[in-house]
């Protein structure tokens, strides 16, 4: 990925957002930060949600870093700043029953404690992300395109990571070639 130094992952619940986030910095030798933890101070008693003014001052911080990768659902107007000044967006258009089937492998998952969670994965829990995912399908995914119009030049929308993959391999061939 070359120059690519600021990389926005945005997605539903259950998109793999929180996983390529890890791949990616893994290969990248960059730093993630999930927007889950710039909104909510974790605490072992329980999370506290941070005022908007920690909000802004924590992302600011983040966005200020020389590289990272930022992945979260959020697509308000506080999360701008990190569209702006990302190298790359990259939105994943994971399948809908995709996703639901992973909220409920991922509930099993922690419920058997074979997975961690920054929450108590309460079956009320469980249920608010079905309405999450719903929510993210017909409201967020087209708000995000619609509100955030100027920085769609910077955005690759992929369904897999497997097309992702596939898609930047892509724009290393076309950018060595154009190097040449």
């Amino acid at each position: 990925m070359g120059d690519i130094k600021k990389i926005h992952i945005i997605g539903s619940v259950a998109s793999g957002k929180t996983t390529l986030a890890r791949k990616l910095s893994g290969e990248l030798n960059l730093p993630y930060h999930e927007l889950d933890n710039v909104v909510w101070k974790r605490h072992q008693s329980g999370d506290i949600r941070r005022t908007e003014e920690e909000r802004a001052e924590y992302l600011k911080g983040i966005v200020g870093m020389e590289g990272w990768i930022m992945e979260g659902v959020h697509n308000e107007w506080w999360v701008e700043e990190s569209f702006r000044h990302a190298d790359v967006i990259i939105f994943l258009d994971t399948n809908y029953n995709v996703r639901t089937y992973r909220i409920i492998k991922r509930f099993i998952l922690q419920k058997l404690r074979l997975e961690n969670a920054h929450y108590t994965p309460t079956f009320r829990i469980f249920l608010k992300m079905f309405k999450w995912n719903k929510y993210f399908e017909e409201n967020g995914k087209p708000h995000f395109f619609q509100a955030f119009e100027e920085v769609q030049d910077k955005v690759l929308k992929v369904s897999t990571i497997k097309e992702l993959d596939q898609r930047l391999t892509s724009l290393r061939s076309n950018s060595s070639v154009e190097n040449k």
